[in-house]
Parts: structure tokens; sequence; C-alpha cells
């Protein structure tokens, strides 16, 4: 393929990276507050959705309420405050479809490459396009770029090796990848792992296999929520569907917020309250000291939370069963653990974790010098040093991850204002002093400990830190100076009247 001339190259003033929660979210601030600007959404994929689309293992679900996972723009009126995915997922499309984002979407376009020219003030992106079968490499170029692809690897995920596990005559999943055709009525499951994707997988599954056992080498923080939010209800009943939604949202954030803050200020009273209720639902002490009693801290790792209790409810039924060991090998039968006892399985599910992959893989150079991120830092949780007119959407750990993400797009609407003002065709982030270094994610967890290194870094002071507190940063963030830390790096322009 003869590379093209600048002539036929196709120019947009800004393109966003994923079709996922976050990216429409972006286009609809991106048009809302910057009508005029011509912008597309670059998907991978061939839908719309990201996560919500691509996950579709039984029960997948949000691990945060709907009010504050959901946009602040579109109100939740579903029952269910946790919400199964194909839930999330129609959510998505109304939202993309009600609002013409996605006649913006360029479907099977993954971004390979991105390269900065501060001569001419643009990115150069590579693209490779997928046709059907067909497959072949072109260009764009744009004048910002936001990255709304999360920090998740979605053709890989995470699959440590297991001693023997060529020796297995059943089948192995991974969750990532789950086949349509898979069939486990009546089947013996074990499903290695215990975060998230594993406490959802087990109650869905315990419904139609013979038994259902979640294999965990260490015990994992879990608690039991409500599957519907009665006070969001009762409210949903007295007020506009608009103001509902405010005000349940706001409720929200403030009790999330304040279990975050008790959790970690009073670490050993947050133990005992929820090992206390998890005793309550099971009525076992010693169970639950045995494998619901984490050696962290809450909050050290992200919690999760199960709906109605249906995790410990499928306990108590007896269809399913928790086993804390460690694996020797995979046996033809089953799984060998290292105190000699031999789990039966006819499907085994690694629900092992996911990758990290900085912000779709995006191989960024900034006037021909690759970029390498993580000599980088975050600033305002948005923008990276060293690299202009670039931004990355991350959502909290410790909260819905729309909150920020909604935050990020809004501060980036802000920055193209701002640069419209000023007559700027770039700007990037520079702090006025030497920083000190800190993970971009501070979660103990495996996943976030096996990638980090590979990220920017936050500093120690705002706004170079990526904070975990929203009612801070929904105070603060559009309220920033961005003349204090945004630099120039072109020459200006006549300002947009």
């Amino acid at each position: 393929m003869s590379a093209a001339t600048s002539s036929t190259v196709e120019h947009l003033d800004v393109v966003i990276v994923g079709a996922g929660l976050s990216g429409i979210g972006a286009a609809y601030r991106l048009q809302a507050e910057h009508p005029g600007r011509s912008y597309a959404l670059l998907e991978s994929r061939a839908a719309l959705g990201g996560t919500w689309d691509l996950f579709r293992y039984p029960g997948v679900r949000s691990d945060s309420d709907m009010f504050t996972l959901g946009y602040p723009f579109k109100p939740w009126t579903d029952a269910k405050s946790i919400a199964d995915g194909p839930a999330i997922l129609r959510y998505i499309t109304e939202t993309a479809v009600e609002n013409g984002i996605d006649k913006h979407i360029r479907y099977g376009t993954k971004v390979l490459a991105a390269q900065w020219d501060s001569g001419d003030s643009r990115w150069t992106l590579t693209l490779e396009t997928r046709t059907g079968d067909s497959v072949e490499q072109r260009t764009l170029t744009c004048g910002f770029l936001y990255s709304c692809a999360g920090y998740y690897n979605y053709d890989h995920g995470y699959e440590p090796e297991f001693p023997g596990i060529g020796d297995f005559a059943g089948t192995v999943v991974h969750p990532q990848f789950w086949p349509e055709d898979l069939d486990y009525t009546d089947k013996k499951v074990v499903i290695i792992g215990s975060g998230a994707t594993a406490v959802t997988l087990v109650p869905a599954m315990a419904e139609q296999a013979e038994k259902v056992t979640m294999l965990q080498r260490s015990p994992t923080w879990i608690s039991a929520v409500p599957g519907r939010d009665k006070i969001a209800d009762r409210v949903r009943e007295l007020l506009p569907p608009g103001l509902a939604h405010r005000v349940i949202r706001t409720k929200n954030i403030l009790f999330n917020v304040g279990f975050y803050q008790y959790c970690r200020r009073r670490p050993e009273s947050a133990r005992k309250m929820l090992t206390g209720l998890t005793a309550r639902i099971l009525k076992d002490d010693a169970l639950v000291a045995e494998h619901f009693t984490p050696d962290y801290n809450p909050w050290d790792q992200r919690l999760c939370a199960v709906p109605d209790a249906d995790f410990f409810k499928a306990m108590r039924k007896g269809k399913a069963e928790v086993v804390t060991d460690h694996i020797e090998s995979f046996v033809p039968e089953g799984i060998r653990l290292k105190s000699g006892r031999v789990l039966e399985a006819d499907v085994v599910i690694t629900a092992t974790g996911l990758q990290l992959l900085a912000f779709g893989g995006i191989g960024l150079s900034v006037d021909g010098a690759p970029v390498d991120l993580a000599d980088q830092f975050v600033w305002q949780g948005t923008m990276i040093t060293g690299v202009p007119n670039f931004a990355v959407c991350i959502g909290y750990t410790n909260a819905s991850w729309t909150l920020r993400a909604d935050l990020s797009s809004r501060l980036v609407c802000k920055v193209l204002g701002y640069m419209d003002r000023s007559g700027y065709r770039a700007v990037v982030p520079q702090p006025d002093r030497a920083l000190g270094e800190r993970p971009l994610l501070d979660l103990a967890s495996g996943y976030v400990q096996r990638s980090i290194s590979e990220f920017p870094r936050q500093g120690d002071r705002h706004p170079w830190q990526v904070r975990q507190n929203y009612l801070i940063d929904s105070a603060t963030t559009m309220r920033t100076d961005l003349r204090k830390t945004l630099r120039p790096v072109a020459a200006k322009t006549p300002a947009r009247v």
C-alpha cells in the first residue's frame, strides 16, 4: 500500500479511541460543549459497548450501582441498581443513538500508532481497519487525541501457567472469551479465582451445574448489597426522572465516599463489620474465618459486591462451595491441590484476572521520538507530560468508573476551549518543579502490580495526583487554572471568535 499524500489524508479536530461507556460519554460532552468540532470514535471491535459487549459470561453485571456508573445526563430508569451486562449495553446504545453519536463511530478500526508533529501541530494515526476478512492500514490526522480505551488488554486475559493443564480431560474456559455453546448443565464446575468475575459466575452457574467450586489462593473481601435500592425507588416515585436521578446519584456518591473513608481510616472496625455481615448470612463463623477473612484490609484491593447475597445463598443451598488452597497440578479428572485433595471437574473456568494495557496499546511518538510512558506523569488524571494534545480516560478504583471518566471528558472540553481562546494549537502539561513519584493505580491487586510499571506515574501534589475522591475532584477539577500547568507548544494563531 502506497503512502497517502497529505491532500488525501482525512483530518478531524478530535479523535476518541474506544466506543464503550467512556467513549460514548466523551462524545456526548464534546458535542454539547464544542458542536462545531469534527470528530470520530474509532472502535477496534465490530460493536459499541466496550466491556459490556465483550464480556458474555453467565451473570455478567456491574460491580457499582448504576446511578453512579450511569451518565449524569441520562437517568438510569431500570429497576435494578446493580444491573446485568445486557441492560448496561442497552443503556449505552440508547445514549449513542439518542444523541446521534452512533453516526460518528467507525467500527473495525484499531489505532496502532500515533505520531505527533509539532511543526503541523497534529497527530498522524496509523490505523488497522477490518472489513470482513479484509485488513488494511491507512492514516488519519487529528488535532487532539483522546484515549477512552481504558487500561485493560481486551485481546488477552491473564493466564498463569498451570502444571499439567494439558492432562485435564474436561473443558477449560477463560471468562473473557466465553464460548456461546458451552453446556455446563449438571456438570461439576471449578472456578479458579476470587475476584468480581468469579463471585459473579458462582451463583449464575450454580443454577444449572451439579456443583460449583470457587478455588482461591487466599480470601477476598466480599460484601452483600441490595440488588434494588428501595430509597431510590421511592425517590423515583416522587420526583421527575432527571431530578430523581441527581438526588439518588448524590446519595450514593456520599455513601460510597463515606464507606471508603471509613474502611481506610478504621480498618479494624471495617473488618469486623464485613465479617460480621457475612457470618450473619452464612451462619458459620468458622467458614467465614477460613474463606472470607482476607489478610489485607478492606480497599487495599477492590471490594467485591454481591447483589442480594446471591453468592452466599448459593453456598447455603449446597450448590456452591469455596476452597482455599493452592494448585499442585491438573490431573485428568480435575485439579490436585497442595493439600492432596482432588477437585473433580468437567469444566474449569480460569477467572484469574485481566492484563493491564496502557490506553489501548497505542504506540506514541513525539517529533520522531518514541514516548516511554513510564517516564511521564499524569496531570489532573487526564493529560500526560511530554505528550501534547493527548488525554486519557481513567476511572476510579474505589468508586464508579464513570464518575471520574465524565470529569475527565469535561476537563478535555475545557482544555479545548482554553486553546481556542488563547489561540494555541497545542498544549502540554508541565510541572514547575520536580515531582515525587507514586504508581498511577495505588492498589495491591495482582493485576495492578504485574504491569503498573509500564504506565505513567502520579506525583505527590495537586494537580499531579490521581485522587480517589470524587467529592474533592468534582469541586476542584473544573475550577483549575489551566495557565499554571499547561504550556503552549506551538506558535499562536488567531483566536476563535
